[in-house]
C-alpha cells in the first residue's frame, strides 16, 4: 500500500520575478498567496494558487537574486497543468497578452503556453473537449512545448 501522501506544490525556478509574476499572475490568473525573502540566502521565494475552491496545490517561484543566466531546461520540472473552464477563451486572453500559444487548442481539450523562463504550461480543457474553431483549428504548432 502507498504511503498517504497530499500534493504540496512544485517550483520553478525563476530568473526575472516580475516577469514571471506578470505571466503567472496577470496573464496566466493565478494569486499570490505568500512571501518570503531572504536576504542573507539570497533569494525570495513567492507561492502562487489558482484560488479555486478546494485546490489547496501551490506554485512556488523561486527567485535566486544573483542568477544572470537562464537555467537549464534540465533544472525545472517538464510542465505544470492547470484545467481552465474554457480553453478557447484562455488561449484568445493569453494571445492577446502577448503570450505564444506554441500548441494551440485545435482539438478543444489541450494548449501549450510558456512563461517567460521557458517554463511548459500544459492547458487543459475542463470536462469534455470544446468543438475545434478558428484560429486554432488551423494554427500551426510553434516551438517545442
Amino acid at each position: 500500500m502507498l504511503a498517504r501522501m497530499r500534493y504540496l506544490h512544485t517550483m520553478l525556478r525563476v530568473r526575472d520575478l516580475d516577469a514571471a509574476l506578470d505571466f503567472f499572475c496577470d496573464k496566466l490568473g493565478l494569486g499570490e498567496l505568500r512571501r518570503r525573502e531572504s536576504p542573507e540566502g539570497r533569494f525570495t521565494l513567492v507561492f502562487l494558487g489558482t484560488g479555486a475552491e478546494g485546490d489547496a496545490g501551490e506554485l512556488e517561484l523561486t527567485h535566486n537574486w544573483d542568477e544572470k543566466e537562464p537555467y537549464p531546461t534540465g533544472r525545472f520540472f517538464g510542465h505544470l497543468a492547470f484545467e481552465v473552464d474554457d480553453i478557447h477563451a484562455t488561449c484568445a486572453k493569453l494571445h492577446a497578452a502577448g503570450v505564444t500559444i506554441h500548441r494551440p487548442p485545435r482539438d478543444g481539450r489541450m494548449a501549450f503556453v510558456k512563461s517567460p523562463d521557458g517554463h511548459s504550461v500544459e492547458l487543459l480543457q475542463r470536462g469534455p473537449g470544446l468543438a475545434p474553431i478558428e484560429p486554432w483549428k488551423s494554427m500551426p504548432n510553434t516551438g517545442t512545448w
